[in-house]
Formats: structure tokens, sequence, C-alpha cells
């Protein structure tokens, strides 16, 4: 049965993306230091990203990620030469998917998980929206969460877990590695 992850890097004051997001810088104007760690010369960061290449069977993400992304991740998605499937959550197909690509629109976050399950089979499912991982999140269907911290401190941008709800949410440390460009956590969800 697959585990849906939440798998994402952030600044040590908790955004997920610098300000001035825009299709040129998806990630905001600096915003890409948060992968320095999976792209650059960290060993602890490609031994990370290599595991997550291994373990994932299908992936997650939302309709404004997507179309600031899908210029740089082409029809292979974001998972590259291994070609995860990809299910987006948006209201819309949009006109311009790439052919012959891995990605699949659905409507909910809820249907997202259902069916990026199903295809990933025994594999995990991650997630990588900071909106998208706070809906599944407040729905208590993610059982990880990997939090990649960079060592910056944006001061604003799109923050990571703004918008829960009012209950606590409980994790519990599974592991801690500190590598050259980030410090790496996983935490288990604990059911509500």
């Amino acid at each position: 049965m697959s585990k849906v992850t939440l798998d994402i890097s952030m600044s040590v004051d908790g955004f997920a993306t610098a300000t001035g997001v825009r299709p040129d810088e998806p990630m905001g104007d600096g915003g890409q230091q948060l992968h320095q760690w999976a792209f650059g010369e960290d060993e602890l960061g490609n031994e990370i990203l290599a595991d997550s290449d291994r373990r994932v069977g299908g992936t997650i993400a939302g309709r404004r990620t997507y179309d600031l992304s899908v210029a740089w991740w082409g029809p292979d998605g974001p998972g590259g030469a291994a070609r995860t499937p990809t299910f987006i959550v948006s209201h819309s197909t949009p006109v311009d998917v790439p052919a012959n690509s891995i990605y699949v629109f659905v409507a909910s976050p809820q249907e997202a998980v259902e069916r990026a399950s199903e295809v990933a089979g025994d594999s995990d499912v991650d997630v990588f929206s900071p909106s998208i991982g706070q809906q599944l999140l407040r729905a208590g269907l993610v059982q990880e969460i990997r939090l990649h911290i960079a060592p910056v401190i944006f001061g604003a941008g799109t923050r990571l877990f703004d918008k829960l709800h009012d209950g606590h949410i409980q994790l519990h440390l599974i592991d801690v590695q500190r590598g050259s460009t980030a410090t790496h956590f996983r935490y288990a969800v604990s059911p509500r």
C-alpha cells in the first residue's frame, strides 16, 4: 500500500517559494536555492533525491505549480526520465499539455490521492505543492512529511504551513540528516 508524503523544500522561516513568483522564476526571486541540495554538489542531497526516485510511484501537484513549472519539466514531468505519473489538481485541463506527457488532471486533492495511489501500488505518492499539501494535511491524508530546510530566510513568499486548521497536527521525528546545503527532516504524521 502506498504512503502519501508531503516532500518539499522550504526556507528556515517557512516559505516554500520566495516573492516574485512568475513563469521565468517559478520559485520566486532567489527561490531556486531551496533546491540546491537536490541539484548541486551536495552528496547527501543527491542520495536523498535518488531515494525519492526509487520509492515514488506517483506525484501530486496543484495547477499553479504545473503552470509555473511545465516549461521546465516538459512531457516527462518533475521526475524527469523516470516519467512518474503526475496528477495535477485543477478545475480544468489546459489546452497546451505537452504531447506524450505523464500529466493527469483531476478535480480534487482527494481524487489525486486515490488515482496516484492506484498507479503507485506499493510505491509512495509524493506531494510537492504548498496549497495541495495543506489541503491533504487538513483532510488527514498525509502519512509522512519530508522537509528540506535551506539555510536562508526569505521574509516573505508562499508559506508552507499557513492554512491548516485550528487543531494541532502531531508529528513524530523519524530521521534528521545534515547536508552541506540543507537539513533534511522526516516526520510521521499521527493519525487523527
